[in-house]
């Protein structure tokens, strides 16, 4: 028999961000809820394994464009959770207000008493017991009809966070909200941080899934309609999801709602929003380095160093960030560093690849890197996962090879089915495309070398 006086407790990640402050790790199609910043999970993966005891797997609702959908099934999938049904694709971003809305009803259709519990899946936090104290104090007040924020008591004066000020006392800790601010000055922020009722604003949030319905009916009723109809008519589509108001949660509901309170919460948040803020998170060395790879530091101190795919060696230098990717190097001041969000708007104004993927790129299907792209050709090692199948177009004017490295191939195309092993090569000819896929229930990697003989303007694709 279900436990009648325990709420049906859900969770909705929201994982639609694209982490540009964290450039070049973290790129449009790979955001930072998908990296490995902190050990070997992904920051929606440690999102996901923190919430239990609270949430059980089968009651976790994630919210991610179209774009990382299958990215993200595959996280979760990796850490036992099944990602059927739970994962909500947004065909675009419209901010926090639409992606909360839509999971809200989501959840309202299958427990109408469900209290829901909204995080962003690209947070950290280092007290678990402290916030699953806080989250079952957060599920009380939820269910007396409050809007809980959760309100991170600050250590210094920090410009980056919105911050929210707290009046009177309710219950269980929490306070009303009398406002919410933006990114103040530091003065300001001394000053918020000096009067004790001032708190940074973490956009995580605990309500009754039926009490925020009723407030977006009032405050949003346009936005309700809209994705009320959508879901209804039993699809989302790009051109109307475009057309819903790009609004937040704050400004939608609660600035505006009487129902809101803040919990002042001290459980070791960061968002993770910067660079500096990652090292500031992370254990240093005895020279107050975070170093990640293979790096030899001489005369280094109070720096963050990462790396991987070569050597970096720094000397004599202080208080810089220095991040190596295989297509691009940040170095910076680290007090500086967010404002990396400046170069990676230049590299989309200009047209550069680099702001929007790595040279790996994650496919439903499975893993391509691009090992050389030059006029006239172009070289990329491609893994197809198990039970997977890509197909290869055949392109006017293009010479398309595979090479299978590791696995056994089966190739359809022409109305023929043909089968390689290791070494082997297949040409894509004529005009059809052809279907690869693994034979033998493994992996299959093998090499892509696409040539366009005439005059090196072919358009190479894999879908």
């Amino acid at each position: 028999m279900p436990d009648r006086k325990r709420p049906n407790i859900y969770a909705v990640l929201l994982a639609g961000g694209s982490g540009t402050r964290l450039w070049p790790v973290s790129r449009e199609l790979y955001p930072k809820q998908l990296v490995n910043f902190i050990g070997d999970d992904s920051l929606v993966q440690l999102t996901v394994k923190r919430l239990p005891p609270e949430v059980t797997p089968g009651r976790i609702r994630i919210v991610c464009g179209e774009e990382h959908f299958f990215e993200i099934a595959r996280h979760l999938e990796a850490i036992g959770i099944a990602s059927h049904g739970n994962i909500i694709g947004e065909p675009c971003g419209r901010n926090t207000a639409p992606a909360i809305l839509m999971a809200a009803l989501n959840i309202f259709e299958q427990s109408e008493d469900a209290v829901i519990c909204v995080f962003p899946a690209d947070h950290v936090i280092r007290d678990l017991d402290g916030f699953h104290a806080r989250v079952a104090s957060a599920v009380s007040l939820a269910g007396q009809g409050h809007i809980v924020t959760f309100g991170i008591t600050p250590h210094y004066p920090e410009t980056g966070y919105g911050y929210i000020e707290g009046d009177r006392a309710v219950a269980a800790g929490a306070l009303s909200i009398r406002r919410f601010v933006e990114k103040p000055d530091r003065q300001t922020a001394m000053e918020y941080l000096d009067a004790g009722n001032y708190f940074w604003n973490s956009g995580m949030f605990v309500f009754k899934a039926s009490v925020i319905i009723e407030e977006f009916k009032t405050f949003e009723p346009e936005l309700y309609r809209r994705i009320r109809d959508m879901r209804g008519a039993g699809s989302v589509t790009r051109e109307a999801y475009e057309q819903l108001k790009n609004i937040s949660i704050d400004v939608a509901i609660m600035e505006r709602t009487q129902k809101g309170v803040v919990l002042p919460s001290d459980f070791g948040w960061s968002d993770i929003g910067s660079w500096k803020s990652l090292y500031d998170f992370l254990p240093k060395d005895s020279h107050g380095n975070v170093i990640d790879g293979d790096v030899i530091s001489n005369d280094t101190e109070n720096c963050f160093i990462m790396g991987h795919e070569r050597l970096i060696a720094t000397n004599s230098i202080r208080d810089m960030v220095v991040v190596e990717t295989p297509d691009s190097v940040f170095v910076s001041d680290i007090d500086s560093s967010r404002n990396v969000k400046t170069i990676v708007e230049q590299l989309k104004r200009d047209g550069r690849k680099e702001y929007k993927a790595h040279q790996t790129v994650h496919h439903p299907w499975g893993v391509s890197t691009r090992l050389e792209n030059r006029p006239g050709y172009q070289i990329v090692r491609l893994a197809i996962y198990p039970d997977s199948k890509l197909r290869i177009e055949a392109l006017p004017s293009v010479v398309t090879q595979l090479v299978i490295l590791e696995g056994r191939a089966r190739i359809n195309g022409d109305g023929r089915q043909r089968s390689l092993d290791q070494g082997q090569t297949f040409m894509v000819s004529g005009t059809q495309p052809v279907d690869v896929q693994p034979s033998d229930g493994g992996p299959l990697c093998l090499l892509q070398i696409q040539i366009s003989p005439c005059d090196g303007k072919g358009q190479f694709v894999c879908r």
